[in-house]
C-alpha cells in the first residue's frame, strides 16, 4: 500500500502511538487506566506517563472457565445427574456478562469411533442469550453414549481439552491480527482462565492404546502425559481446580493438578490460590463447586434457606455487593420462581428497577439464576412454587456476588519533587458513589498502591487504617501509606491502588500527578472540616496560597469524584492570589436540598488553570448528611420535661382527690342507737353507701316496738337524718330537720328522743391499730347503811377511739346506802363489767375515769335494777369495753363490801388513734 499525502501518513503515526504508547507498556492488561477526573482534560507534559483512552469496564470483571465432568463408567445415573446440575450453577450464576463458559464431559478412547472427550457447550460468553444456551446444552451432559466414549478416566485429553479452548484466539482477535499493518498485534485483555474438574475417581487409561500398546505401560504413560499437560496449562496461564467426592478419590493426584497448573490468584486473599477439595458425596457437590467457584473468580457465598415447594426461600445480600446472582437450585424444570427484594417488592426478571438491573437465566431448566448489577442489600425472598407431582424435591438458594469498589485517592503533597516523601489516603465508594465507612462490610482487606513513571521502576506499598502515624483513626475505612518518590521521577506519575478482601475487589482508576522541579512558583493548602449537616447546609473550610510567581496567579477549586445525585457549590468558585506573598482565603460548601442522606463523597481539589488544570492540594469532603431536624427534634427535651411535670402534678393531685374521697368514705362506719347508755340497735354503713361521704338514715318508732335503724332513700336526705364526713375527716351529723353539728366518734349525741353513738370506720389523720390485750383486775370498797348483794355478769368487746392504753389493772371504791343501784352497763379498761343494787357513786383511779359522763337529750333516767345487757360504753376517752366477769357486794351497817373482776381490755382505733 502506498501514501499518497501527508494526513494519511499523520494518522497512520496517531495510530502508532496510540497502539504502542507508554500506557500499554505501564497499565495492567485487561484493565486500562483512566485519568483522575479533571474540571479541564490538561495535556500531558513530553515524557509523563500517558492517560489511558478508555475508563475500565463497568461491572465486576470477566473470567473465562471450563467446567469438565467426569462421565465414566464409576458414576451411578444419580452422581451424573448432580454434577450436571451443579456444571449449570456455575454457567447460570456467573455475576460477569463478559465472561465465557465451556462445559466438557469426559471418560476414554478405547476402540474405533470413540473420543475421550465430549465438549457439549463450546466457549459461550454468558450473557442473556449465552446463559440460555448454556442452560440448554448443559443438560446433554446426562446422556451417555458407551459407542462414542468409553468407560475409562483420561484426565490428561480433558485437560488438554479445556486448555485449548480457554486459550484459542477469537475470531475478532484473529481479524485484528490480519489487519494490523507488519503483524503487530494489541494484546488481548488478560482474563483469568479456569478450569472445574469434577471427577470420582483416579486415571484409568489401561484400555486406552492411545497410551501405549502395552497394557502395563499406559497408566505410568498416562501419569507422564498428565504432567505434560499441567505444564502446558501452567505455561498458558490456565488455573486447574480439581474437586472429588466418593470415596474412591486419588487425593495425591488432585493435589498434583491444582498445583501442577497455573499458580495465580485473583487476589492476594488467602484461599484464592488452586488447590483440591473433596466431599463424602454427590449430593454435597453443588455448594462445594459454588463455593470453590467463588474463591477462584474472587467473589462471596452466601448460603441462603431450602424448602419444598411451595415455599418462601430467603437469602441475604450485603450492603457492600455491587453484584450478584441468587441461584435456585430447582431440580425440576416445571419449578416456578418468583423473586422479591428487601422492601417486599416482586422484581423483574428483565430490565430495570429502583436502580438495579436484572436477568434471568435457565428458567426451563433445572438450574435457575436471577443476575442482578446493584442489588439492594438485606433479605432477599424467592417464593417457589410448583404443579402437583412436581414438588417432592428440596430447592435450595443461594447468592454468589461481589463487591466492586472504587477508590477514592488523594496525594499529599499533590504535586511531590523527586526524593520528596508524599502520604496517600484512600477511600472506598460503591458504584453509586456511596462512601464505604463501616469497617465490618470490608473485613479482612488489604490495599496496596502501585506508583509508576518516567524515570524510576514501579514501587509497590501497601496501606492501612491500624490508627498508626501516618493513618489519623482507626477503623474509619480511610487506608494510609507513605512513599518517597524516586529520585530519578521527572515527569508524570500514575498512582494505582488495588484492593483485596474476600468478595471484593477494586476497579483501579488510577490517580495522575506531576512531579515538580525545582522551588514551585505557586503553592496551595486546602483544609477542610468535618462536619454533620443537613440538605441546605453549609461546610467551612480555609485556601492558603503562596505565590512567589512575579505576577497575580488565580486558582479554580473543582469538587471531583462527587457522590452521585449531591448537589455542591463551593464559593468562591475561584481565588486570585497576589504576586511575593501568601493568602488566606476562607472557603464555604454549600450542601444543596437534594443532597442524598449518607456519607458524602468526593473531593475539593484547588486547580492552577494556568499550568494544565495542575491540582496543588486537595482534600476529601468528610460530610455526613442527616435529615433536618424535625420539631420533635428540636423539642423533645421540653416536651419530655413538661410532660413529665404534668404527669407529676396530676399525679399529685389525683392521690389527694383519691385520699380525700378516702377520707370522706363512711363504710364500716356503725352507728349505735342508745336509750340511756343502753344501745336499742345499731347499723353498719355497706360498701358503696357512704362513698361521697354522705349516709342518709332515719329511726323507725312503731310504737311499742324496740326503735331501728334503717337506711334512707339517697333521695330522701331532706326528710332523714344524714350523717357527713368531710375531706379532713371530720363527723357531722345533720338531725332531720335540724342544723349541722359537729360529731366525736364513741360519744353520744343527742338524736330526738335518744342517743347516737357513731364508731369505727375511722379514716381520721393520726390515726393507728392497737393490739386487743386481757387483763384482771381485782378490787371495790363498799360503806354504807344497809345491806345489799349483787351479782353481775357480762360480756362484749370494746375499742379505744382516742389516746387510752390499759395495763389491765383497776380499782374502784363506793359508798351507799342500802341497796346498790346503777343503771346502764359500766365498762372499765382491765375490769369486768358489774351491776349490783343500791345507790351510790364510784371513784375510778383509771385515766378514763376521769372522762365527764355524755349529755343526755330525750327521756329522763330511770331508775331501780339496772338492765344488763352485756355491754357498756367506754370509760375512757371514748371506749367501748366488753367482758365477761362477775361480782359479790356485801355491806353491813357501814357498807363494806369487796368485789373482784376479770375482763378483756381495750384495743386502739385504727383510724382515729
Amino acid at each position: 500500500m502506498q501514501w499518497t499525502n501527508k494526513g494519511s501518513a499523520l494518522l497512520l503515526a496517531g495510530a502508532l502511538v496510540a497502539l504502542t504508547g507508554p500506557l500499554a507498556a505501564a497499565g495492567t492488561p485487561g484493565h486500562p487506566r483512566a485519568p483522575r477526573a479533571p474540571a479541564a482534560a490538561a495535556q500531558p507534559a513530553a515524557g509523563s506517563v500517558a492517560e489511558a483512552a478508555a475508563e475500565p469496564a463497568d461491572g465486576p470483571d470477566p473470567i473465562d472457565f471450563a467446567v469438565v465432568v467426569d462421565q465414566s463408567a464409576s458414576l451411578a445415573d444419580k452422581d451424573l445427574a448432580r454434577e450436571t446440575e451443579a456444571a449449570g450453577l456455575l454457567s447460570q450464576g456467573e455475576i460477569s456478562e463478559r465472561s465465557r463458559a465451556a462445559v466438557i464431559g469426559f471418560g476414554s478412547s478405547e476402540k474405533a469411533g470413540q473420543s475421550p472427550v465430549r465438549e457439549v457447550c463450546d466457549l459461550t460468553v454468558a450473557d442473556a442469550a449465552g446463559r440460555e444456551r448454556l442452560s440448554r446444552c448443559v443438560q446433554l451432559l446426562n446422556k451417555r453414549d458407551a459407542a462414542r466414549m468409553g468407560p475409562g478416566t483420561d484426565f490428561p485429553a480433558a485437560i488438554r481439552q479445556a486448555v485449548t479452548r480457554l486459550t484459542q484466539k477469537t475470531q475478532k482477535t484473529q481479524k485484528t491480527q490480519k489487519s494490523t499493518p507488519g503483524g503487530a498485534a494489541a494484546k488481548a485483555p488478560a482474563t483469568p482462565k479456569v478450569v472445574f474438574l469434577l471427577t470420582d475417581g483416579k486415571l484409568d487409561v489401561s484400555d486406552s492404546p492411545e497410551y501405549g500398546a502395552d497394557p502395563a505401560n499406559r497408566q505410568s504413560n498416562g501419569e507422564r502425559r498428565l504432567t505434560e499437560e499441567l505444564a502446558r496449562a501452567r505455561a498458558a496461564g490456565v488455573q486447574i481446580w480439581p474437586l472429588g467426592f466418593g470415596t474412591g478419590i486419588d487425593r495425591a493426584a488432585l493435589t498434583a493438578m491444582a498445583e501442577g497448573g497455573f499458580r495465580g490468584a485473583c487476589s492476594d486473599v488467602p484461599g484464592s490460590v488452586p488447590h483440591m477439595r473433596v466431599v463424602g458425596s454427590s449430593a454435597d457437590l453443588d455448594k462445594a463447586l459454588q463455593e470453590t467457584f467463588a474463591a477462584a473468580r474472587c467473589a462471596r457465598i452466601a448460603h441462603g434457606t431450602a424448602g419444598k415447594p411451595p415455599a418462601d426461600l430467603t437469602v441475604v445480600i450485603p450492603p457492600i455487593a455491587t453484584d450478584g446472582s441468587l441461584t435456585v437450585s430447582k431440580h425440576d424444570p416445571k419449578v416456578r420462581v418468583t423473586y422479591y427484594d428487601p422492601a417486599g417488592r416482586k422484581v423483574p426478571t428483565r430490565g430495570e428497577f429502583d436502580g438495579s438491573t436484572f436477568e434471568v437465566g435457565g428458567q426451563d431448566g433445572p438450574v435457575e439464576a436471577l443476575r442482578v448489577k446493584n442489588p439492594l442489600p438485606g433479605r432477599w425472598r424467592v417464593h417457589i412454587e410448583a404443579p402437583e407431582g412436581h414438588g417432592d424435591r428440596e430447592v435450595a438458594v443461594r447468592a454468589i456476588w461481589q463487591g466492586v469498589l472504587r477508590s477514592d485517592v488523594t496525594l499529599d503533597p499533590a504535586s511531590p519533587r523527586a526524593g520528596e516523601e508524599v502520604t496517600v489516603s484512600v477511600r472506598m465508594q460503591t458504584r453509586r458513589g456511596v462512601t464505604v465507612t463501616d469497617p465490618r462490610q470490608l473485613a479482612d482487606l488489604t490495599v496496596a498502591a502501585e506508583l509508576r513513571g518516567a524515570g524510576f521502576a514501579p514501587v509497590t506499598f501497601r496501606l492501612a487504617d491500624d490508627g498508626r502515624a501516618p493513618d489519623r483513626r482507626a477503623g474509619d475505612v480511610r487506608f494510609t501509606g507513605t512513599l518517597t518518590v524516586p529520585a530519578g521521577a521527572t515527569g508524570d506519575l500514575e498512582l494505582t491502588t488495588r484492593m483485596s478482601a474476600p468478595g471484593v475487589t477494586s476497579d483501579r482508576r488510577p490517580l495522575h500527578a506531576r512531579v515538580t522541579q525545582g522551588t514551585p512558583l505557586l503553592t496551595a493548602g486546602l483544609v477542610l472540616d468535618r462536619a454533620t449537616v443537613h440538605p441546605g447546609s453549609t461546610v467551612r473550610g480555609t485556601l492558603d496560597v503562596t505565590n512567589n510567581d512575579a505576577g497575580p496567579r488565580t486558582l479554580r477549586l473543582a469538587v471531583e469524584n462527587l457522590t452521585p445525585g449531591a448537589e455542591l457549590s463551593v464559593s468562591p468558585a475561584t481565588v486570585t492570589a497576589p504576586p511575593g506573598g501568601s493568602t488566606r482565603v476562607p472557603i464555604t460548601v454549600t450542601v444543596g436540598g437534594g443532597t442524598p442522606l449518607g456519607e458524602l463523597g468526593g473531593r475539593i481539589a484547588a486547580v492552577d488553570p494556568g499550568d494544565g488544570d495542575l491540582v496543588l492540594d486537595d482534600g476529601f469532603l468528610d460530610v455526613l448528611v442527616v435529615a433536618p431536624p424535625t420539631w420533635w427534634d428540636r423539642w423533645w427535651k421540653a416536651v419530655v420535661g413538661g410532660a413529665a411535670g404534668l404527669v407529676l402534678i396530676a399525679g399529685f393531685v389525683i392521690a389527694q382527690i383519691l385520699a380525700r374521697r378516702h377520707r370522706r368514705d363512711l363504710t364500716g362506719v356503725t352507728l349505735e342507737l342508745r336509750e340511756h347508755g343502753r344501745v336499742l340497735d345499731t347499723l353498719t354503713v355497706g360498701r358503696g353507701q357512704g362513698a361521697r361521704g354522705s349516709f342518709p338514715f332515719a329511726v323507725d318508732d312503731m310504737g311499742g316496738a324496740p326503735p331501728t335503724l334503717r337506711r334512707a332513700r339517697e333521695g330522701a336526705s331532706s326528710g332523714a337524718h344524714v350523717l357527713r364526713r368531710t375531706g379532713t375527716g371530720q363527723l357531722l351529723l345533720r338531725p332531720r330537720g335540724g342544723a349541722q353539728v359537729p360529731l366525736r366518734p364513741g360519744e353520744p349525741t343527742g338524736l330526738d328522743a335518744y342517743e347516737l353513738v357513731v364508731r369505727g370506720g375511722g379514716t381520721a389523720r393520726g390515726g393507728r391499730s392497737g393490739r386487743a390485750r386481757t387483763g384482771s383486775g381485782t378490787g371495790g370498797y363498799g360503806s354504807g347503811d344497809g345491806y345489799g348483794s349483787g351479782t353481775g355478769g357480762g360480756g362484749g368487746f370494746g375499742t379505744d377511739d382516742d389516746f387510752d392504753f390499759d395495763t389491765g389493772g383497776g380499782s374502784g371504791f363506793r359508798t351507799g346506802d342500802g341497796a346498790d343501784s346503777r343503771t346502764g352497763t359500766d365498762s372499765r379498761t382491765g375490769t369486768g363489767s358489774r351491776t349490783g343494787e343500791g345507790d351510790g357513786s364510784r371513784t375510778r383511779t383509771d385515766r378514763e375515769g376521769r372522762i365527764p359522763r355524755p349529755r343526755r337529750f330525750g327521756r329522763p333516767g330511770r331508775s331501780g335494777r339496772s338492765d344488763r345487757s352485756g355491754r357498756s360504753d367506754g370509760a375512757t376517752d371514748h371506749p367501748t369495753t366488753t367482758g365477761t366477769g362477775s361480782e359479790t357486794d356485801t355491806g353491813t351497817g357501814s357498807g363494806t363490801g369487796f368485789s373482784t373482776g376479770t375482763g378483756g381490755t381495750t384495743a386502739g382505733d385504727p383510724d382515729l388513734f
